[in-house]
């Protein structure tokens, strides 16, 4: 399409500043010296999946164990070989990808190709894959590394956590040798696709819960500070003007995604939420978010709050008030607070594309 593409003068000079922005910005940080964080990155490839493959691959400062594929954004006969391509648009087919869940655990398949488009690439049409997924599924990968590397693995969830909680369910002793669970769900100040609920639990919230439940240590980078981070024109014209492989399959995805969102809600959209990216360059770069201690818990029974991620700050952590039976409800204790997870409260946006921009359009 001819909006995918600037006149030629325009897009080297955007070029040339991004080759200038990429050689000023990588040395920076001091992290690439320090061993690869080891992750296991689990996805349900749409959008802003495919976005956060792209820049975990290219980033020295992660090494990538696998890749794993749920369904979520779309189904996982979309998610699964999204999720190949992506991998393979790298050059890195030495990652493992395995698919996983095509449903969660109890409930019906909610999916958001309102969004994503029903390819979950906003419509973008991609050659078929070449890289072939692993035997395994994505649960019975996920806990062979984690127990050959015990202490050693972050799985890092950026779609509903199926395919991490049936791992976790199908080993209980996987949870102590997991190193931590960073996810991109949740929210401290309400949900995207119900008032209550952020997508990913609202999918799974008996998935999150377990998840939530674990006893790994647990990061939760939710809608209050992804939000934030809202991709534009001028960083669509940056990924434009950069001629490799990566920028334009990724500036392709993110306008068609936009013109899809435009067509099919009828309202102006000029930008979109980097959520997942976003949590995987917190693994990258940590001095993108403000993180704080706090007590998280999921719902799973509200008929209309289901997926709700509730942060207490201080204990107790009450539950609803008893019904009245005519029993006396026992006293509540004011038990200690411990905190099970740290929750984002704060991130810096313009860091963040400094991070993003220069490791997409990188020849």
């Amino acid at each position: 399409m001819s909006s995918f593409f600037s006149d030629m003068s325009r897009r080297s000079f955007l070029g040339a500043s991004a080759a200038t922005l990429l050689a000023s910005t990588l040395p920076t940080f001091s992290l690439a010296a320090a061993a690869p964080r080891r992750i296991i990155l689990d996805c349900d490839t749409g959008v802003d999946d495919a976005i956060a493959i792209l820049l975990a691959l290219r980033s020295p400062e992660l090494k990538i164990e696998a890749v794993t594929a749920v369904a979520g954004n779309v189904p996982l006969a979309f998610t699964l070989p999204n999720t190949l391509r992506m991998v393979e648009l790298t050059g890195r087919t030495d990652v493992p990808v395995a698919g996983g869940a095509a449903t969660p655990l109890v409930r019906r398949l909610i999916t958001a190709s309102y969004v994503h488009g029903n390819n979950g690439l906003g419509g973008v049409d991609f050659p078929e894959p070449k890289l072939k997924p692993v035997a395994e599924s994505a649960g019975e990968l996920i806990g062979r590394i984690v127990r050959s590397s015990p202490g050693q693995i972050t799985i890092v969830g950026v779609g509903p956590l199926t395919n991490v909680a049936l791992a976790l369910k199908s080993d209980p002793e996987l949870g102590p040798q997991i190193k931590e669970i960073v996810v991109m769900g949740g929210s401290l100040t309400g949900g995207n696709i119900t008032p209550a609920a952020e997508f990913n639990f609202y999918v799974d919230p008996e998935a999150a819960r377990i998840v939530f439940d674990s006893g790994v240590p647990v990061t939760m980078v939710g809608l209050n500070v992804t939000q934030k981070v809202l991709l534009g024109e001028t960083q669509l014209a940056t990924l434009e003007a950069a001629d490799t492989p990566v920028s334009q399959a990724a500036a392709k995805i993110l306008r068609s995604t936009l013109e899809h969102i435009r067509k099919g809600r009828g309202v102006t959209v000029n930008t979109m939420a980097m959520h997942d990216p976003l949590t995987v360059g917190h693994l990258i770069d940590p001095t993108l978010l403000t993180l704080k201690d706090d007590y998280v818990q999921i719902e799973t029974s509200g008929e209309f709050t289901a997926g709700e991620s509730v942060a207490y700050e201080y204990a107790p952590a009450r539950l609803s008030s008893p019904m009245a039976t005519g029993q006396t409800a026992p006293e509540t204790s004011a038990a200690e607070f411990r905190p099970n997870c740290k929750v984002a409260v704060g991130v810096d946006p313009d860091k963040f594309f400094r991070l993003l921009l220069p490791r997409l359009t990188a020849a």
